[in-house]
């Protein structure tokens, strides 16, 4: 809970800075680049966040579910061509406000194949201790992604 202390204790300054579009090569690549997202879904007719780890592997975002997860129910209850979702990962400097952000939006289905399955078992080791016996591969249809510069940086 805030307090009236609380509020009046300034933010610190955010340097100056710009926003430069990358295009979808170079946003898939930033987002190769880094392990942690967070994958955006509807569950119950609401918006849903949850924070995982995942590898790019031949320009689709792959993700290691379990049974229980939400992600897992919604995606053995979709027919046609998957589930909706965005996926969003970023690297900005929490100093200088540096960085970039990627948000790649498209369809999520289960690997159902035995040998990708295992194969994605092999490569993408779960952050959480929970066994994670299915995978997710989220196949990008619109790749949007920033990059924050200082406002005198390079164009």
């Amino acid at each position: 809970m805030l307090t009236t202390t609380d509020r009046e204790q300034p933010t610190p300054p955010v340097p100056p800075r710009r926003s430069i579009e990358l295009d979808s090569a170079e946003a898939m690549r930033l987002l190769g680049s880094v392990s942690l997202g967070r994958i955006a879904f509807t569950l119950h007719a609401l918006p849903t966040i949850r924070p995982v780890n995942h590898i790019v592997d031949d320009g689709v975002i792959v993700i290691r579910t379990h049974e229980g997860a939400a992600l897992t129910s919604r995606t053995l209850q979709a027919g046609g061509p998957g589930v909706v979702v965005a996926y969003e990962a970023d690297s900005i400097d929490p100093d200088t406000s540096l960085g970039w952000s990627v948000v790649v939006t498209g369809y999520a289905h289960l690997v159902t194949d035995a040998d990708e399955l295992a194969r994605y078992q092999r490569l993408l080791r779960p952050w959480v201790r929970q066994p994670m016996d299915y995978a997710v591969r989220v196949q990008p249809d619109l790749v949007t992604g920033l990059l924050f510069v200082s406002a005198d940086g390079p164009s």
